[in-house]
């Protein structure tokens, strides 16, 4: 079976330049390189379009620019209209998940998203030339989405279509520690809070102590970790020693001037 070509992102009269740039930047997060403009209103190229995709260049270096709709979808097999207005047409709605479990399973065909301009939204005739309807179930008490925050939701869906899961983490995480070495903090922490007055009353010390035993060991703690911690008990425990050293010290020179 052939690989899934990805799908173009036609965007219909778009109005500034900075939303094509930032469109270009979702494409390029989500592997979209094939960029066209119909009837940009400010013409083509726009700098501020560049300065807005941060980098992601080469969606806007190869941008085609059409005159019509229907010239910029005439070498596409299944064009899918993204609008959250209704329209009199029937024609299938989908989520965008749905469009880009379609789009993976179109080899070799190739597919668009077309999306509307920033103020008005795609015109019925041009929703016409569409194969389906995306929209995105937003609620419905505020539907206008950001031209680019929609084509990166589109974007985002068809990624899922050709990956595994997430990336990998940045660094592999270190394993539990073993039990033993778990048993050292415990022991260590349940004598400076003894040595503390921590438990109290002493017939609840059992309860308290496994209590503690079980919300550390949740942790999964490793090494590193157990390490860190031993030293946290270990300061807190010198701290005290000091203050209480304090506080002798200021009651022997209380009692000499008395």
């Amino acid at each position: 079976m052939s690989a899934p070509i990805p799908p173009a992102v036609i965007l219909d009269m778009p109005q500034l330049g900075e939303n094509i740039g930032a469109v270009a930047r979702v494409m390029a997060n989500f592997g979209l390189s094939d960029l066209r403009l119909v009837n940009p209103r400010n013409g083509w190229p726009q700098e501020r379009a560049w300065a807005a995709a941060s980098g992601a260049d080469w969606p806007l270096n190869a941008a085609q620019v059409f005159d019509h709709v229907a010239d910029a979808i005439a070498d596409l097999a299944v064009v899918y209209a993204t609008t959250a207005r209704p329209r009199e047409l029937s024609v299938p709605v989908i989520t965008p998940r749905e469009a880009a479990g379609r789009i993976a399973q179109s080899a070799p065909a190739r597919s668009g998203l077309l999306f509307g301009g920033e103020r008005a939204g795609l015109e019925t005739a041009d929703i016409a030339l569409c194969q389906a309807v995306i929209t995105i179930p937003v609620d419905p008490r505020f539907h206008s989405l950001n031209l680019a925050q929609a084509v990166a939701l589109n974007a985002y869906e068809w990624r899922m279509t050709q990956t595994d899961g997430p990336p990998p983490k940045f660094r592999p995480a270190a394993p539990p520690a073993e039990h033993a070495v778990l048993q050292g903090l415990f022991d260590q922490l349940e004598v400076e809070l003894e040595a503390a007055g921590f438990f109290h009353p002493p017939e609840k010390k059992p309860s308290m102590v496994q209590n503690l035993r079980a919300a550390l060991g949740k942790a999964q703690l490793n090494d590193q970790e157990v390490r860190t911690f031993r030293g946290v008990v270990t300061a807190l425990s010198r701290g005290r020693g000091r203050v209480l050293e304090k506080l002798a010290r200021r009651g022997a020179v209380g009692g000499e001037g008395e």
